[in-house]
């Protein structure tokens, strides 16, 4: 070794200096890999060769003597709603149709049926025989109120949008007409028909032979809780029934007896030959990821079906009727779900879920009859021969149509049992107008019953394959119902006397967030055109430029949107007035709740006394003027996010709310702009069991016209499709789906057993559009 250069010591001591692990350099050879990269290498393509090959063996040992039934008999379509179960092989016209309900043996004591109302009563002493309203002398469409009562008052408001509309189609007004009504049949007596008069006649069940009933046979129990069964419905909207069910395993253990009973029962499909159908199931279009999850694993699993495929409504409905695009509104018994489906695809964003349907019109039926002395005297909503006597009155009686209200006759059969038949007369005037108008002016609808009892069902199973997203809770035309609801989100800025010397006051003042400048990091309320109610202005529309002295001089509004949009409303000659929830909207553009306070009011702290003064402009004001004060903004205080979204309202419940006419607007305008709006509201098709109402079509075309053409530029006339001629606009969903079923293209949906059992909730994300 050279002199002058040092031996190197060697480190002993062997310690590292960090424990942190240096992966080694990655092998070139997988880089270059092609594993997993390209389609022929997924588990989905590996299965769908090793099932043409075992196609293709048993195509060659197969005889030739065996025949091929028709396209689509190994495909069933299940569509399980509210109140009907609609299943059957997609080679088959139509479906069978069951009632959804179970009746089960019941250990003692058996729970009493109670009926939950949904619709307003009025007070114990005015249900019968006491006109809520007279017609005012001179004018014959005018009314004035003749009671106190909020059932009445509700009422009435919707009588006098009916006499608006009789005033403008130039109809008549029956004087006295409710007087008339209660008169005759406060007076009538039934007429007792033999039971060998009676084709109809009903084999009431009065025996406990069996565990459990199924569809029309449990509803014709004769008293099912002497006889020691339960009757529940498993179904309710788009989810399960908590409200009635004691676990979670309980629903799925009567969804699956109903099925397999229908299934042998009506079907002769046997158990032992599940394996070889598939099963098309609809599901609703605001989907509950537990619901479809439980379902697709009950029907794979437990019944052991060959594969599923999961369609949404909608989808399925735009199948049935022919089209590519379309605005489909489901109206069903206790939901009413809208959606806008573009070239095959749902748009997810404008899904709306309302809930109101047939049952609440038939219960609002049943109130207004009861006002004008209705005949039967012992109903009761609870049991369900009776409710099946309104579900009758309701289709022959029910109407939309102004021209058909009048002072006429009906007559209905009550069947009872151990009771002879009886035929009642009735006379009803525009009760059978107010019911459906319901739809549309959701007054006397109790929302918060329909909630009470109703939660998550828990569930202990729940792995990382289900991640919750905020569009399984809440959607853009849900945001865009509810922003007037929603409180400002803006910092409030508290002046505090500066002590150490004047600080030179910005001139301009400071800027608000959202307004003039862009907003800052927090909670904020979103601030897009398409975020707007339907009672604001409409996209496109600006308000014109102001120069600054005017900006000065005029207080900010706090509010985007609030004060362009009461302006419009004003010049149309509406209200901004939520009457769902009783709030309304301050010229300055400040929310102001039923009690009359201001959400968030700016506080300003004056530096001489320190006493607090509330003020709803946005720049400052300086009282002391010889101290310059400082700005120090604080963050209003709102109430913590406990809702899915993180807003501090329950989008999905106020958006629940909406009148028929003004969700469908709302859907239609978070699907895009203005040429979407009207691509869609020039193309509505209205399906479910309420479609079936005279005056549907008409009243909805009048009503979102007079909504669209203020609001969207070159808007033409609205247009509702209706159905395919021939075809029953309750099971058109069903005829879509079973559409879809004998489709080439669905082989590349099917889920087998084996792929849920591999991927869970994956399979139906990687296999459906809409997950």
């Amino acid at each position: 070794m050279p002199r002058g250069i040092p031996n190197a010591k060697r480190d002993e001591s062997a310690m590292r200096f960090t424990t942190f692990h240096v992966p080694l350099q990655p092998n070139p050879k997988h880089v270059g890999s092609t594993y997993l990269k390209s389609e022929n290498q997924t588990l989905w393509s590996r299965n769908a060769a090793r099932a043409g090959k075992n196609k293709a063996v048993a195509d060659e040992t197969a005889t030739p003597t065996a025949s091929e039934g028709r396209r689509g008999s190994k495909v069933l379509v299940i569509h399980a709603g509210s109140r009907w179960l609609r299943i059957g092989r997609a080679s088959d016209v139509t479906p069978v149709t069951v009632p959804n309900v179970i009746a089960r043996k019941h250990n003692p004591p058996v729970p009493e049926r109670n009926f939950v109302p949904s619709i307003l009563r009025p007070h114990e002493d005015r249900k019968r025989g006491h006109p809520a309203f007279v017609s005012q002398t001179g004018d014959e469409y005018a009314i004035s109120l003749a009671s106190d009562d909020p059932f009445d008052e509700r009422v009435s408001a919707i009588t006098v949008s009916l006499r608006d509309r009789m005033r403008f189609y130039k109809l008549r007004v029956t004087a006295n007409a409710a007087n008339i009504a209660s008169t005759f049949n406060e007076s009538f007596k039934p007429e007792i028909i033999p039971e060998v008069n009676d084709p109809f006649r009903i084999d009431w069940i009065d025996t406990s032979e069996k565990a459990f009933y199924v569809g029309e046979e449990a509803l014709h129990l004769s008293n099912p809780e002497k006889l020691g069964y339960v009757v529940r419905w498993p179904i309710y909207g788009r989810t399960f029934n908590a409200k009635n069910y004691p676990t979670h395993q309980s629903i799925l253990e009567d969804i699956e007896t109903i099925l397999r009973t229908v299934l042998q029962d009506k079907l002769g499909i046997d158990p032992r030959t599940y394996k070889e159908y598939s099963v098309v199931l609809v599901i609703p279009d605001f989907y509950d990821r537990f619901y479809v999850r439980d379902l697709v694993r009950m029907l794979l699993i437990t019944m052991g079906f060959k594969q599923l495929c999961a369609q949404q409504e909608s989808l399925a409905a735009t199948y049935g009727a022919g089209m590519s695009n379309a605005c489909v509104v489901d109206m069903g018994a206790c939901k009413t779900s809208i959606c806008c489906v573009d070239d095959g695809l749902v748009i997810g964003e404008s899904r709306m879920y309302l809930s109101m349907g047939g049952d609440d019109i038939t219960e609002f039926l049943y109130v207004m009859l009861e006002k004008i002395n209705f005949p039967y005297r012992d109903i009761n909503l609870a049991r369900a021969y009776d409710w099946n006597v309104l579900e009758d009155l309701k289709a022959r009686l029910c109407t939309l149509a102004e021209g058909d209200v009048g002072l006429n006759l009906y007559d209905f059969v009550v069947r009872r049992p151990g009771q002879p038949t009886e035929k009642y007369g009735l006379r009803a005037y525009d009760e059978i107008i107010l019911a459906p108008m319901s739809l549309f002016e959701p007054r006397v609808i109790e929302f918060e019953n329909k909630r009470a009892g109703k939660g998550p069902m828990p569930s202990i199973d729940v792995t990382e394959d289900i991640v919750e997203q905020t569009s399984d809770y809440l959607t853009q035309a849900m945001m865009i119902s509810t922003q007037h609801l929603l409180p400002t989100a803006l910092p409030r800025p508290v002046l505090i006397q500066h002590l150490e010397g004047p600080i030179p006051f910005p001139p301009s003042g400071p800027q608000t967030p959202g307004v003039n400048t862009p907003a800052q990091p927090g909670p904020s309320v979103p601030q897009d055109s398409e975020m707007a109610n339907a009672n604001n202005t409409p996209e496109g529309s600006e308000n014109p430029p102001k120069d600054d002295k005017a900006s000065e001089d005029k207080p900010a509004d706090v509010s985007v949107g609030a004060a362009e949009g009461e302006s419009t409303m004003e010049q149309e000659g509406t209200t901004a007035t939520n009457d769902t929830t009783g709030e309304q909207a301050k010229p300055n553009g400040t929310a102001v709740t039923g009690d009359g306070t201001a959400d968030a009011p700016m506080e300003i702290v004056d530096g001489d006394d320190g006493e607090a003064k509330h003020s709803t402009t946005a720049t400052p004001v300086v009282v002391a003027p010889q101290v310059a004060p400082t700005i120090i903004f604080q963050p209003s205080p709102i109430p913590a996010p406990i809702y899915p979204g993180g807003f501090p309202i329950d989008v999905f419940f106020e958006a629940s709310k909406l009148p028929l006419d003004v969700a469908i607007f709302n859907s239609a305008r978070a699907s895009g702009g203005d040429e979407k709006i009207r691509k869609y509201l020039q193309a509505v098709l209205v399906i479910g069991g309420t479609a079936l109402t005279p005056g549907m079509a008409h009243a909805l075309e009048s009503r979102l016209q007079a909504i669209a053409t203020p609001l969207v530029p070159s808007m033409e006339k609205v247009q509702i499709i209706p159905p395919p001629k021939d075809v029953d606009p309750r099971v058109l969903a069903w005829k879509g789906a079973a559409v879809l079923g004998k489709m080439d293209s669905v082989a590349d949906l099917w889920i087998s057993p084996e792929d849920w059992d591999i991927f869970g909730m994956r399979a139906l994300k990687e296999r459906c559009f809409f997950l």
